[in-house]
């Protein structure tokens, strides 16, 4: 038998671009430091998550103060989490161009400015167009904060960090209903958005003066596409200047150079060379990126199960509340702290489920003699595959039978823990699966999220009102058992469907 390492040896070496020799590499940062930045895009998220929800307990002041329709107020919600999911992929070319720390200063800057003018707004159409300015600005921390972490973290460590860092905007949806009913009652709607000013502020000054860029041109696979593409055609056009000089018979010589020789000089290019490269908005076009990472077999499962698991949470954070002010005479105090136990059972789900990702993918490496693969990492979700409908299904009929709201609370902690114990190994596993673009990989799967979630809010009361909790949330048991399916097909197939893709990539590539 051939240990690994014999058996790899007549394979090419695949150079990594992760491990490229940077300045002030971030991975060597220390722990301190590297903490430190974990925190601060943690506190970003967490107000992106915040601002989705907070307003729910204020809308009916709203609707009276602003002589506003529901459908006035519904288009405040659901053009927030349609815009919040499809604008990271402005941000993430943007943090391509001038790095992380600017696009985060500018997104944040946009989202205090959106947050005070909804403060002072008098008109519904204010409010609207000012929502939509907010969910601009809280959109880029869901692009680049997850490539934040994997430009400071290692693979096998970035399940546990992923599980901290997703736990926030989790728990911001929960706590959303309690700040902002406390602030509706104490004092009004428009505190609400003031809160909202403030935490974006101290957010802001954070990033100013304690995060430092992470980004590193050299670790980018779009910069090493444009100048790997830039050199080939500098080569092709210096052999053809050669040719002309020289003879015919030096040309059947051994010695004859041809534009094959030249393709198959493909390299990670070394870091002098890369900064000297400049890019525009055309060499960062966010869509054909777009699209090939949604061409990718294994990354579009994942992705619609990240969106099926999005949809999931806002539809039953949203119809759970109806169903407490409708059934059990809740305030939106009372709802907010119900609520509560769903985003604490994420946050425990997204930690936990993160950490166990990481020792599974670190046991597999080590069974298959240190030799890992993206896909290793799915196989934590199993333990938690069996649980997760049955949950689902429970708070179902808690809900439908108007059960003691003890009840709700454990069954929506459930509900919490399990669907993101999964969610948070297929986060982890789209940035491991897409090395050098993971911020457009995280801005796709923000894309998927803001559709599922659009069409969740437009649907869920009107399946609420016809067939019920019970009914409803049986069909998203179903879905939750279709998002599994995929996750398992990814788990046994994903790693040639990714090879494959990889593969035709490279020969497109060359092919330019």
């Amino acid at each position: 038998m051939h240990s690994p390492s014999s058996a790899l040896s007549n394979e090419p070496i695949k150079l990594d671009i992760e491990h490229t020799v940077v300045e002030d590499d971030p991975r060597i940062w220390s722990n301190t430091k590297k903490t430190a930045i974990l925190f601060i895009i943690s506190g970003a998220s967490m107000f992106s998550g915040l601002a989705g929800n907070i307003q729910n307990s204020a809308n009916a002041q709203i609707e009276q103060e602003l002589h506003a329709s529901s459908g006035g107020i519904s288009l405040t919600l659901s053009l927030f989490v349609l815009v919040q999911g499809n604008l990271p992929f402005i941000w993430s070319a943007i943090s391509e161009i001038k790095g992380r720390k600017f696009a985060y200063l500018l997104s944040i800057a946009l989202f205090i400015i959106g947050s005070a003018i909804v403060a002072v707004s008098r008109t519904i159409g204010l409010v609207i167009g000012m929502r939509i300015v907010q969910a601009a600005g809280s959109s880029a921390v869901f692009a680049i904060g997850a490539a934040t972490l994997a430009d400071i973290y290692e693979s096998h460590q970035r399940g546990t960090m992923m599980g901290v860092y997703y736990s926030a905007p989790l728990l911001g949806p929960s706590l959303g209903p309690i700040f902002g009913g406390a602030l509706t009652q104490a004092l009004s709607w428009r505190a609400v958005f003031w809160f909202l000013v403030v935490w974006g502020g101290m957010i802001f000054l954070a990033f100013l003066f304690l995060f430092k860029d992470t980004f590193r041109k050299e670790r980018s696979a779009t910069y090493q596409n444009v100048l790997n593409s830039r050199l080939r055609k500098q080569q092709q056009s210096e052999v053809k200047d050669e040719s002309r000089h020289i003879s015919k018979s030096e040309v059947g010589g051994e010695n004859q150079t041809t534009s094959q020789d030249i393709e198959a000089q493909r390299t990670v290019i070394p870091a002098p060379a890369i900064k000297d490269v400049k890019l525009s908005m055309a060499d960062v076009n966010p869509f054909p990126a777009y699209f090939s990472i949604v061409s990718r077999k294994n990354n579009l499962f994942i992705l619609i199960v990240s969106g099926l698991t999005f949809a999931f949470s806002f539809s039953i954070m949203y119809t759970c509340a109806r169903t407490l002010s409708m059934h059990y005479d809740y305030d939106a105090l009372k709802i907010g702290l119900v609520l509560l136990a769903y985003g604490v059972g994420c946050v425990a789900g997204s930690i936990l489920g993160g950490r166990w990702s990481d020792r599974t993918l670190a046991r597999l490496k080590a069974a298959n003699g240190g030799v890992g693969f993206p896909e290793m990492r799915l196989e934590s979700t199993k333990i938690a595959m069996l649980w997760s409908p049955l949950s689902v299904i429970g708070y179902a009929w808690v809900c439908q039978e108007r059960v003691n709201v003890a009840a709700v609370c454990v069954m929506l902690f459930l509900t919490g823990f399990l669907p993101i114990w999964i969610y948070t190994s297929a986060l982890a596993y789209l940035v491991d699966a897409n090395i050098g673009r993971s911020s457009m990989a995280i801005a796709t799967n923000s894309s998927f999220r803001g559709l599922f979630a659009f069409v969740a809010a437009e649907i869920a009361v009107p399946l609420q009102d016809t067939i019920g909790d019970g009914g409803l949330y049986t069909i998203w048991a179903g879905l939750i058992i279709v998002a599994e399916c995929m996750i398992l097909l990814v788990l046994y197939k994903g790693r040639n469907w990714r090879e494959a893709s990889v593969e035709r990539e490279k020969q497109k590539l060359d092919a330019k």
